[in-house]
């Protein structure tokens, strides 16, 4: 384990145990949200991904749970996906692809195409990669971006009913 790991996973600890605020960075464009996604997700780092929700979410995901309201039902599930992917010591990278982004002074809307590929941490091989379609309805709260809605989904073969990975 890297000790930039290492340093993480006790720096959360501590933070959870002494019942400290983290603090959030604002979100002043929308390609920040999206940053944050890409950067969270690689450190597993539960609070920063979970920083860009709104405590009002509301999900639609192609993974495991039909739908999800509120942050603490979404924590739930981040936790458990992080934590499958440090049981499995794997690093994730995210990529966002063609994407669409129309906003206003209070709301925007953003979609495309994500792809999480997944690398061995300790030799860095490649493993796996999958690509599904995303949509995040975000708004303006305190001057900062918050995803208030997201969906997620899988163009669906009609023959086998199972999802089509990586169309793209």
């Amino acid at each position: 384990m890297s000790r930039e790991f290492i340093y993480n996973r006790i720096l959360t600890f501590l933070k959870l145990v002494k019942g400290m605020h983290l603090m959030t960075e604002g979100f002043f464009k929308v390609q920040d949200v999206l940053e944050n996604y890409k950067r969270a997700v690689y450190e597993k780092d539960v609070e920063k991904f979970l920083s860009m929700y709104s405590p009002e979410l509301h999900i639609y995901d192609c993974w495991g749970n039909w739908e999800i309201k509120g942050i603490s039902a979404w924590k739930e599930s981040v936790v458990e996906w992080f934590d499958g992917l440090n049981d499995d010591g794997v690093l994730l990278n995210v990529d966002f692809n063609d994407l669409v982004v129309e906003e206003n002074s209070f709301l925007a809307f953003v979609h495309g195409a994500v792809t999480f590929a997944a690398y061995q941490e300790d030799s860095g091989k490649k493993l796996r990669q999958i690509t599904n379609r995303f949509t995040y309805g975000l708004k303006k709260v305190n001057e900062s971006w918050v995803i208030a809605h997201e969906h997620s989904s899988l163009p669906i073969n009609i023959e086998t009913g199972k999802g089509i990975f990586n169309l793209k």
